[in-house]
């Protein structure tokens, strides 16, 4: 692996969603990420030819319930970096394979753990999914029409507030072991990292700028210059004209004679509403994005996300890159010195169990002997 993680080993418990997330961004980010997976026949079903979040991993199958897994387990984490798990509160503790334990073995050891409502309160021993996080932070109710909340897929508490906190905490940790040569625990919560992401919206709240009722603010779709309008031909294009000068860009290429000083006239935005709305449905989704080419009113078309890894912009950055069985979001962000190399490619479950552990200085012979009592697969 290259990349600015290049030489820092991870340790993955797998689990889903968030903690494979973060996963996969430390994989992306030049890091050896060994997932240690849950026997064949008690792993959870993964559908599609190709798990895109598992990219760039080795992986072995351990039986933590059994004592020679977890002994191996320990010995992989005294040749690691960062061990990271998905597991409720307590579960770690009672597999035997807790950050204590971790720690004692390894105690520069940064060991990262991804829970829904996080490792203590009331609510920490409970099931729960991403809209569920969310709901409890304010995002949820935020978010879509006046009549009720959406689900806004599970980017806002799994993945954003999730893995990629997690993904945020683990680096942190690394750097400051860097100057203290010690490990530690970091505890990251999707209800956190969701709450996290509302800072700038309680920000709104606190100075009266933000109403709790939707579609009635600046950017939740209630200002007219700010949401999406259906064209000609039943597609649609995302408007963001905030600033007075793309707003008077988009009224001039919509042919809309309104003035400047009507952008903030609240009593003015139903008007100005239907207003851009007749004008947008006169024409294809295409044809408005070569009318508004060049022009900064802020104006973008409504990708699928078959249509997205085609668009010329994302093709020129290789925002996309084709893998075997479709379309994979590329490695993010870009660095100049140390540059991850392209795509990770996903390598077979269990292939060359030996040699991969070997490779993490595990005995040849512990490896047998686990291969003979199915302890590993």
């Amino acid at each position: 692996m290259s990349g600015p993680l290049a030489g820092v080993r991870v340790l993955e418990i797998a689990s889903i969603g968030p903690a494979p997330f973060a996963g996969m961004m430390l994989s992306d980010l030049g890091a050896e990420v060994l997932r240690i997976d849950r026997p064949v026949a008690s792993a959870p079903a993964v559908p599609g030819p190709r798990r895109l979040l598992s990219r760039g991993r080795r992986s072995v199958a351990l039986d933590l319930k059994r004592t020679e897994a977890v002994a191996l387990l320990l010995e992989l984490v005294e040749h690691s970096d960062v061990l990271i798990e998905g597991f409720r509160p307590g579960v770690a503790e009672r597999l035997g394979i807790g950050p204590n334990v971790c720690l004692e073995r390894n105690p520069r050891l940064v060991y990262g753990r991804m829970t829904g409502w996080g490792q203590d309160g009331p609510l920490a021993p409970a099931a729960g999914h991403d809209i569920n996080y969310i709901a409890l932070t304010g995002a949820l109710a935020a978010i879509g029409p006046h009549e009720a909340p959406i689900a806004p897929l599970n980017l806002v508490g799994d993945f954003g507030g999730g893995g990629m906190l997690l993904a945020v905490g683990v680096l942190a940790a690394l750097v400051e072991r860097g100057a203290s040569g010690a490990g530690q625990v970091v505890d990251a919560a999707m209800v956190d990292g969701a709450a996290l992401l509302m800072t700038m919206f309680y920000e709104m709240r606190n100075a009266d700028t933000w109403t709790v009722s939707r579609e009635s603010n600046l950017l939740d779709g209630g200002a007219p210059f700010y949401g999406v309008y259906e064209t000609a031909d039943a597609r649609f294009v995302a408007i963001g004209a905030l600033e007075p000068q793309f707003f008077q860009e988009l009224l001039t290429v919509l042919d809309i004679d309104a003035s400047a000083s009507a952008q903030h006239d609240r009593s003015a935005w139903p008007r100005l509403r239907n207003q851009i709305a007749s004008a947008i449905r006169t024409r294809t989704r295409d044809d408005w994005e070569n009318m508004f080419a060049g022009r900064d009113a802020c104006v973008a078309p409504v990708l699928t996300i078959d249509e997205a890894p085609m668009h010329p912009h994302n093709r020129a950055r290789g925002a996309f890159i084709a893998g075997e069985f479709g379309w994979e979001p590329a490695p993010s962000p870009r660095f100049g010195r140390t540059p991850a190399d392209g795509l990770p490619s996903q390598v077979d479950d269990g292939e060359g169990l030996t040699q991969l552990l070997s490779a993490w200085d595990i005995p040849d012979d512990l490896v047998e002997r686990l291969l003979a009592v199915q302890a590993i697969t």
